[in-house]
């Protein structure tokens, strides 16, 4: 069974049998508009938690993407790389940015759960 937990930096990271899909929320996307380009971390590379490893452009504004946990990236999203819109159609589902194992997975329980993550929304709205 997966749980997806909530950062600060406005990602979202799903841990399930050991990996963890990240990809930033329905907030973030609203906040930053129209997307229109991508940079996704390659397959291989080792991030340490809060690092920035991906970038996100839109029509308004470019924004770090950062890693919710240390790891080593498994995969990206090459489908959100050729459409970058898909993160604002499908932010907490296919438009997702990349996977990695974490080399700590104790660490995810850190982060915010959905009910936190949206109290902390509110007030920094």
């Amino acid at each position: 069974m997966s749980e997806t937990r909530y950062t600060r930096d406005h990602e979202w990271v799903r841990l399930d049998n050991g990996t963890a899909t990240v990809g930033i929320t329905v907030h973030a996307q609203e906040a930053l508009g129209d997307l229109v380009f991508v940079e996704l971390p390659a397959p291989g590379r080792e991030v340490a938690a809060a690092e920035a490893c991906a970038v996100v452009e839109s029509v308004k504004a470019a924004s770090d993407v950062y890693a919710p946990l240390a790891g080593k990236v498994t995969e990206n999203n090459a489908t959100l790389a050729a459409d970058p819109a898909l993160a604002n159609r499908d932010a907490e589902g296919e438009g997702w940015f990349f996977r990695l194992v974490p080399s700590d997975p104790a660490s995810f329980a850190s982060l915010m759960d959905r009910a936190a993550y949206d109290a902390y929304v509110a007030e920094n709205a």
